[in-house]
């Protein structure tokens, strides 16, 4: 959306986005609404206003409906700034019919094709990583988001029989791989960090796709002498990402790898309730989500982490062009780890859920 123009010249414009909302299902409304408390209070300071379009989809309208992303919603979707989302998954309706049916379709649709997990370990948060802190944990994983093994190619032969063969191929393209790359090396740049981007792939084994990755990799590095470069094969990193996360500054790799190794971030970074994650397109309409997923046995109850969903409101801030406020809202959720909770982990905080909330909006006062 184009920033809106005033009659007469100002100090600063005043930028309205327009954000669907998918609360989604279990505790993901309830995370949502302090997502929403947080950015509220951000867009109070002046700078920016934010629309919001709420967007019932998920488990329980499927249960009522049978319906998962009716095309006229994507159709909507594709108007707006960001999409802001809860959590996808409910216990009565079988494993893959909504993960295929909203998140990969609006992936694939929106052709959300960089998936961003930053792994930062804030202050005051406990991590599984023996004398390891802040100053050891703070990298970036970009993980293809729309080929590999989740483009959904393969089928039965034989199904149901002792002769039964299924097969699922992994897609890699040179243009979907060579985007990733590019984003990769962007990003690292911008990072000003260690300015290294890692490739993790397998490439002694999978010698076709990985083969296509590692040569587009060297050839897009050619165009940023800037950046240091390494490779790392798939095992060795998860090994390296426990002993020595400090050597990481942006990772970057295909669908399946990224979504093993970018879980394996959120455990050593403290959780998944500080985990957020975005699926991006730049230019596009990009999704923001807290990894967590939609933990239906703490529902309704108000003891649920909303930090990752607030995490993941300030990633949409940064992508949206407000990187000032998504530094802001770091920098408080950071206060509130580092002062106020006791625990990362559902009921354990110390504070309710809605109580967290409070404590980031009053941090950024």
């Amino acid at each position: 959306m184009t920033p809106q123009t005033q009659a007469t010249a100002a100090p600063t414009a005043t930028r309205t986005y327009t954000i669907a909302v998918i609360p989604g299902d279990g505790t993901g409304p309830e995370v949502i609404r302090e997502g929403r408390k947080v950015l509220e209070a951000l867009a109070g300071r002046g700078t920016f206003r934010l629309q919001w379009r709420d967007y019932d989809l998920g488990g329980a309208r499927y249960l009522k409906t049978k319906e998962t992303l009716p095309a006229g919603v994507v159709k909507e979707l594709r108007e707006v700034d960001a999409i802001y989302l809860g959590a996808i998954g409910h216990p009565d309706v079988k494993p893959g019919i909504l993960e295929q049916g909203i998140l990969l379709k609006l992936r694939f649709e929106l052709d959300q094709y960089i998936n961003l997990r930053p792994v930062k370990l804030y202050p005051g948060v406990w991590t599984p990583l023996r004398d390891k802190g802040p100053e050891h944990i703070d990298f970036v994983v970009v993980r293809e988001n729309t080929e590999g093994l989740y483009a959904g190619v393969g089928g039965f032969l034989r199904k149901g029989t002792t002769e039964e063969v299924a097969l699922q191929t992994s897609v890699n393209t040179r243009h979907g791989v060579e985007r990733c790359i590019r984003y990769a090396f962007e990003c690292t740049r911008k990072r000003a960090k260690g300015k290294k981007l890692t490739l993790c792939g397998k490439t002694n084994v999978l010698t076709f796709a990985h083969d296509l990755w590692q040569r587009v990799f060297d050839e897009v590095a050619a165009s940023y002498p800037d950046i240091r470069t390494e490779y790392t094969h798939v095992d060795a990193c998860c090994m390296w990402m426990v002993k020595n996360p400090e050597w990481f500054d942006v990772i970057v790799t295909d669908n399946m790898f990224g979504d093993i190794i970018t879980d394996l971030g959120a455990m050593i970074q403290g959780g998944m309730g500080i985990a957020a994650g975005g699926n991006l397109h730049p230019g596009g309409v990009s999704m923001f989500e807290p990894i967590g997923g939609s933990a239906p046995k703490y529902t309704g109850q108000n003891v649920i982490n909303p930090l990752a969903a607030i995490c993941a409101g300030g990633m949409m801030l940064e992508q949206l062009g407000e990187p000032e406020a998504a530094q802001a809202l770091e920098r408080a959720v950071m206060q509130v780890t580092g002062t106020k909770l006791k625990s990362l982990a559902a009921g354990k905080m110390g504070y309710s859920t809605s109580e967290v909330g409070d404590l980031v909006v009053q941090a950024l006062k």
